[in-house]
């Protein structure tokens, strides 16, 4: 599932089905390209395009890829899948996160990453069966809420957890 957030005319696609880049300004790949393109990441390493600071995080001696991205004080974490076990140094390169874009097919795993990441929102991703989709929905206690075409962050939670439900 490809995420697509905006920000006025700025626009980051996560991990786009096609690997290809998008009309937005920037597109995160999951698995490094040999080729680069601009406007295109794919690598590990820190990058800072027209004040969103992005690092890439290396998974598989970096032969894969997920992302944390700050853009106007709000620290966004997109984890790529299949999900992996994630290291002290590695939440420490992710670092405190305010929304969690996190796939599912791992439950077990997704478990313990949102204990440790504890983020103030919480979007889990469909990229597994929906047996085990339902599983950790019901883990994050969204078991039947509605999926949205969108979701718009206005403030962050104060107080615990806000699970979002997107339609895949």
């Amino acid at each position: 599932m490809t995420i697509l957030c905006e920000w006025g005319s700025k626009g980051i696609a996560v991990f786009p089905e096609d690997k290809k880049k998008s009309n937005a300004l920037i597109t995160l790949l999951d698995h490094p390209e040999e080729k680069s393109q601009d406007g295109v990441l794919s690598w590990p390493g820190e990058y800072d395009i027209q004040d969103i600071a992005i690092r890439g995080i290396g998974h598989k001696e970096g032969g894969q890829v997920s992302y944390s991205l700050e853009m106007e004080n709000v620290r966004f974490g997109f984890l790529s899948a299949p999900l992996q076990e994630w290291g002290d140094y590695e939440l420490e390169l992710l670092g405190d996160v305010d929304v969690l874009v996190i796939p599912t097919n791992k439950p077990g795993i997704v478990q313990k990453l949102v204990d440790e990441i504890d983020p103030r929102i919480l979007i889990p991703v469909q990229n597994g069966d929906a047996d085990t989709f339902a599983e950790v929905l019901n883990y994050c206690g969204a078991k039947g809420q509605q999926p949205e075409t969108e979701y718009k962050i206005k403030t962050l939670p104060v107080e615990g957890r806000t699970v979002v439900v997107l339609k895949s």
